[in-house]
């Protein structure tokens, strides 16, 4: 298939030209939501606080103003607070300290983003159950045997931990943690369950829960996302093949899923009067997941392909180019069972719709 550099050059333009307006309203706010075409600011310890930094230093990156480079170290430096209050850090410590603080030392070196992101690999390595060989979820009595899908995605920083100390002990971790997720999140037909609960002490197996999807064994499209990426990335950094087929079914379930306009509703398997509710945040991950992937698979044209066409959909079909609205792109959906944030613009679907834009712009290191 054959790339419309001159569509790629436009999308780049639009983006740069809109980060470039609204930086200067958020500065080094925390954007999870945009409501009313404004992005919110959110407490310190919120799990999606590296996206908005991430994206800055994706723009610094590539452009070398200082001012994007100077917003995202003053975020970094927000954020010492729940590294080291601790108590509120859960399974997305990746989330907050990779876009930042991982991201600050591969691009300058700053040897205190490398101490901050450590430090939260440390924390994140202190979450695993032994007996589960799991890590373990949000806080609270209800959740200490669950693990969630989401953390996946996390689990870079352990591998990142582990190169940079030349301590295995990290990548032992996440190695044991995606083997259980293979074993116990991974359907039949290559869906993803959002929670499984495992007993604390046995380390057995309980059950699957719904979580943020329509039902325990439904299959919530943006989990679907976050395990195509975070098994890509297991084996960009084990080269284990067991990680590549795993991320390799659960694409070719969500590409045959897909409705004409390469985005997925909320939950491949919600009722037909839910269907409406689309995620375009799970298409940007799932975008920038497939574009690893196919980089990773001698075989992998067709994932790059759907990657270019899911791209092109949510530029074209869903982008607010317009400067009514701080998002990049509309219609995702934070959790339809609770009604919450839904057919809005969220600042992680606008990251990896930027990082999947710089991919095929021909950019290969990223943060993760």
């Amino acid at each position: 298939m054959n790339i419309d550099d001159s569509w790629i050059e436009s999308a780049w333009t639009e983006i740069t030209r809109k980060i470039d307006r609204t930086k200067d309203r958020l500065q080094d706010t925390f954007p999870h939501v945009s409501i009313n075409g404004v992005y919110d600011d959110n407490a310190l310890d919120w799990w999606t606080n590296g996206f908005w930094p991430g994206i800055l230093w994706l723009l610094y990156r590539e452009n070398k103003e200082p001012v994007y480079r100077d917003l995202a170290v003053s975020c970094e430096k927000k954020l010492e607070a729940p590294l080291y209050e601790f108590e509120l850090l859960h399974h997305d410590i990746g989330f907050m300290w990779i876009p930042t603080s991982v991201a600050n030392y591969k691009i300058t070196g700053n040897p205190l983003s490398l101490r901050h992101a450590l430090t939260a690999a440390s924390h994140l390595a202190g979450r695993f159950n032994l007996q589960g060989r799991f890590i373990r979820a949000w806080n609270g009595d209800n959740a200490i045997g669950w693990a969630i899908i989401d953390c996946l995605m996390n689990l870079p920083i352990l591998f990142w931990a582990s190169e940079t100390t030349a301590d295995p002990r990290f990548r032992h971790i996440a190695i044991a943690h995606a083997d259980t997720v293979m074993r116990e999140f991974i359907q039949q037909d290559g869906s993803v369950h959002h929670i499984v609960s495992f007993n604390p002490e046995t380390g057995e197996r309980i059950e699957a829960l719904g979580g943020q999807g329509y039902s325990a064994t439904s299959a919530w499209s943006r989990g679907v996302a976050w395990a195509i990426y975070g098994f890509a990335l297991a084996y960009k950094y084990t080269g284990k093949e067991r990680y590549l087929q795993a991320s390799k079914k659960i694409a070719d379930y969500y590409l045959g899923q897909l409705p004409q306009d390469m985005v997925p509703p909320w939950d491949f398997r919600a009722p037909a009067e839910q269907l409406w509710a689309k995620d375009t945040s799970a298409a940007a991950c799932a975008a920038s997941g497939l574009l690893e992937l196919a980089r990773l698979d001698a075989n992998g044209q067709h994932y790059h392909d759907s990657a270019i066409k899911t791209l092109q959909s949510l530029y074209s079909n869903y982008g607010s180019w317009n400067e009514e609205e701080e998002g990049l792109i509309k219609e995702s959906t934070v959790s339809f069972p609770e009604n919450r944030h839904v057919s809005v613009p969220v600042i992680y679907g606008d990251f990896f719709f930027i990082e999947a834009i710089l991919k095929v712009k021909g950019q290969t290191n990223f943060f993760w």
